[in-house]
């Protein structure tokens, strides 16, 4: 009796362990996600003229290429892009939706994330 509740103890032990992994794992990922939009939408070349302008594309390309690093699986037509303003008012909104399956034996479910650049033009 003793040892089936041990057995049961450090199963489910590693059952919260395994599931812990998942979401933190998956959190990291949509937090550098995140930075790297922002660090996307800082780049002030293209706002005075050092640099030619991104297109949406570049932009979406840009983002594919850097959630593929973090193990993310996007398409193109889960990422937003708004600009607002020229110059150097110009302001450029990124946003990804996506979601990721957290499996355990016997369970399973999905997160939903939207990692954005910062607030939404108007």
């Amino acid at each position: 009796m003793r040892k089936s509740k041990l057995i049961v103890g450090v199963a489910l032990v590693v059952l919260v362990c395994n599931l812990g992994w998942q979401i933190g794992a998956s959190e990291l990922a949509s937090i550098e996600l995140r930075d790297d939009m922002r660090d996307l939408t800082s780049q002030i070349g293209g706002r005075i003229g050092l640099l030619n302008a991104k297109s949406d594309d570049d932009f979406r390309n840009a983002i594919l290429s850097k959630a593929q690093k973090y193990d993310i699986r996007l398409e193109s037509e889960q990422i937003t892009v708004q600009r607002s303003g020229e110059g150097l008012a110009a302001r450029v909104y990124l946003a990804a939706a996506y979601n990721v399956p957290i499996r355990i034996p016997g369970f399973a479910f999905q997160l939903h994330f939207n990692p954005e650049s910062g607030t939404r033009p108007n």
